[in-house]
């Protein structure tokens, strides 16, 4: 027996009706069924602000050191920006930020040879600012509530990383002391006050 549809005149017209076993169900599913997410097949690869160059001077806009003036060291993959203030200037270790939270002034640093290139490659690597698991580990009920061996202790930076940061801060140093004002320019803290435009401002 034929399944095809069947073609039928209708006063002027035709009218093609379907075969019963092509007829739609009269019965559909309580739920409908899971689709796959969609996804971008590729990422885009990260293209930094013009202003965002080796040496620049920018003004953090949040986390733990913001208002703080640092100095941008490299720009990173996806975004990430590499920065340090010098510590010995204004606190500001060698850190990852956002480049959506910075404001770039026009100040820069010359940077040609004042950086240990060793150094820079190695703090560039995500690994190097994992945290450790084992020390963040809370599994008792008091290291929880701040009690117990724990509790007391502090979080003590490496020795490795202390001697990147003098490696770092060193060259950093050189290179400021040659401009008049500039240390203290860092070591000042960015803030608002009342009647100011940020808007109308030029950093």
């Amino acid at each position: 027996m034929s399944t095809e549809p069947q073609t039928k005149k209708f006063q002027k017209g035709e009218r093609t009706i379907p075969h019963a076993s092509q007829k739609a169900s009269k019965y559909y599913p309580a739920e409908d069924e899971a689709q796959p997410k969609k996804s971008r097949k590729a990422l885009r690869p990260y293209k930094p602000r013009p202003s965002l160059t080796p040496g620049k001077v920018l003004i953090l806009l949040a986390g733990r050191f913001r208002g703080k003036r640092v100095v941008l060291l490299k720009t990173l993959d996806q975004g990430v920006l590499l920065v340090t203030g010098p510590f010995k200037i204004n606190g500001v270790p060698l850190r990852r930020v956002n480049a959506r939270y910075v404001i770039a002034t026009k100040t820069t640093i010359p940077l040609d040879g004042a950086l240990d290139e060793s150094v820079m490659e190695k703090v560039s690597k995500p690994e190097y600012f994992a945290r450790d698991k084992k020390a963040d580990k809370k599994g008792s009920e008091e290291a929880f509530f701040g009690q117990g061996e724990g509790a007391k202790e502090k979080k003590q930076v490496s020795g490795e990383r202390s001697g990147d940061q003098k490696k770092v801060d060193e060259g950093l140093l050189k290179a400021i002391k040659k401009e008049a004002m500039l240390q203290e320019y860092l070591k000042s803290q960015f803030s608002l006050r009342k009647g100011d435009r940020p808007h109308e401002m030029v950093f």
